[in-house]
Formats: structure tokens, C-alpha cells, sequence
């Protein structure tokens, strides 16, 4: 990467748990924000009838007027709602937004009519995946999502998760190769089933990403649980670095074992992500 493409992971505590709340339930935004999530996804588009969308809208901009903060995802750039949810964005800049079925002309039309703001774009189609590298670059960009469900239809395949990997692993491959932080994956529909979502989340954090979207508060506490490093790993992490900085730019060694400098960049990312403090840290 770029100088320029690195300083754009310049905030390396990104949230893990994106929750989403229909915007046409006002009543449940504080709950939302309320629930340990990290960040709330105002939605207009897949959680509101088509009769509600104008109420909805005025819902969320009420929201970030009286200061409360989250991402909205607007419609599409297909449907009759999309300008309206521009044109409405235009005097709140702080509001993150996420694009649905996301592609460039859509991303880059926001960006024209919102010069500056911060986008999601919200892959969920065979076109958004095809250009997900050049998605990746565009500067309005500031981290990608994964639409397993509308990517698996566009897609014909009828499975949502496994079968989706390879084309998790390039989102991830595409968002490291521009600088952003780590993707976050789709959604997990079964609220029932714990250990589906546990699955969910092991895989797509063995994939690189380090995020995921909820459908419901009772998902949230095992989404942050199971992005955030384990304390075995952190404590490897600190060791690792600890090591790195005795050796001065010397042969790293711990435990009897060669340490190569991916692994000491690799445990210094995890700390990073945790935001944890080595000055006073020591071998033990």
C-alpha cells in the first residue's frame, strides 16, 4: 500500500457490530443505541414498506438533528426514493452512509451531490462484486459490507454462507489493497441459533473480516465477543512485540523460535486493534 491508502486505516478501533433498526420505528433508536452495539444502521430501505419510506426519512434526519449518531443506509439507487434520501442528507455531514447494491455510478453520485462524506458501500450484487477493487479506491469509501442475502439471489446461489467465501475473500483482498480497514460481513438470519452464528462469525473473521451486521439486539453480544481477540492472543501479541523491541531491528526470538517480521507486524495489528498501551510491557 501507498502512503495515502495506509493513512486511510488511520482510526484503527473499528466498530464490530452494525445493527440495524427500521427507520420507521423511531421508539426503537436509543434502544438500539442502547443494546452494546457498537454503531446502529438507520435503515430506509429493506425494513420500510414503500407507504412509509417519506415518514421513515423524516424519522432518521429527527434522529441525527437532535445528535444522535449511527449510519442510515438510504434506497437504492434504483427506486423513486434514492434523490429524496440525498437531497435530505445534505445538512447533516456527520451521518455515515451506506449504499445498497452499491456500485460505482451510485457511490459516485452520492459523492457528487455529498462532496466529503463517508460511504458503506453495501456489496450485494454480481455487478458490485465485479468492481469491488475499483470500488475499494474510490475516496468516498471508507469501509465495505457484504450483502450475503441480495448477493446470493443476484448471484443464483442459493446458499448464503460458505459457498459465498471466495467471493468474501476478495472483498477482503480488494479492501486491503486500498487502505481500508476490514470488511464486514452480511447479516445472520436464524436468531435462534446461537451456533449458527457462531460459525458465521469464526468464518468470516478467519476471512479478514472483523465486523459483522445484526439483525437483532440478542446477535450483538456474540458478534463483539467473537471479533474481539481472545485474552491467550493478546497476551501472545504482547509478547511477540515485546520481543521485536529487545532485539533492535536484530533476530527476533521467543520461546526457542525464530519470530519473522509478518508475524511481529501481525501481533502489533492486534493490538493496535485493541488499543492496547506496550510502553511499560515486558517480557515475563
Amino acid at each position: 500500500m501507498t502512503d495515502a491508502q495506509e493513512s486511510r486505516t488511520a482510526d484503527r478501533r473499528q466498530p464490530a457490530s452494525y445493527l440495524f433498526v427500521p427507520g420507521n420505528r423511531p421508539d426503537r433508536f436509543a434502544k438500539a443505541t442502547a443494546s452494546g452495539a457498537d454503531t446502529i444502521i438507520i435503515d430506509l430501505e429493506d425494513a420500510v414498506v414503500p407507504d412509509e419510506k417519506e415518514t421513515a426519512r423524516s424519522a432518521a434526519m429527527a434522529w441525527f438533528a437532535q445528535g444522535g449518531a449511527g449510519v442510515l443506509r438510504i434506497n437504492g439507487a434504483d427506486t423513486p426514493w434514492f434523490a429524496s434520501d440525498i437531497e435530505a442528507l445534505a445538512g447533516f455531514g456527520e451521518a455515515l452512509i451506506m449504499v445498497p447494491k452499491a456500485n460505482v455510478a451510485a457511490l459516485s453520485h452520492v459523492s457528487r451531490h455529498l462532496p466529503g462524506r463517508r460511504l458503506i458501500p453495501l456489496i450485494e450484487s454480481v455487478e458490485g462484486y465485479i468492481e469491488v477493487q475499483e470500488i475499494a479506491t474510490l475516496s468516498c469509501v471508507c469501509r465495505i459490507a457484504f450483502g450475503n442475502l441480495d448477493f446470493g439471489l443476484d448471484a443464483r446461489i442459493p446458499d448464503t454462507g460458505a459457498s459465498l467465501d471466495p467471493v468474501r475473500l476478495q472483498i477482503t483482498i480488494a479492501s486491503r489493497h486500498a487502505g481500508l480497514p476490514p470488511p464486514i460481513d452480511g447479516v445472520t438470519v436464524d436468531l435462534e441459533d446461537a451456533a449458527m452464528l457462531a460459525v458465521d462469525i469464526a468464518r468470516a473473521r478467519a476471512l479478514g473480516f472483523t465486523a459483522k451486521l445484526c439483525l437483532h439486539p440478542r446477535q450483538v453480544a456474540a458478534v463483539n465477543e467473537g471479533f474481539a481477540p481472545t485474552k491467550a492472543e493478546v497476551d501472545q501479541a504482547r509478547r511477540i512485540v515485546a520481543a521485536a523491541s529487545l532485539a533492535k531491528g536484530g533476530v527476533v526470538q521467543l520461546d526457542g523460535k525464530m519470530i519473522d517480521r509478518p508475524v511481529v507486524e501481525r501481533a502489533q495489528a492486534l493490538l493496535d486493534q485493541t488499543d492496547t498501551d506496550l510502553s511499560a510491557e515486558t517480557l515475563e
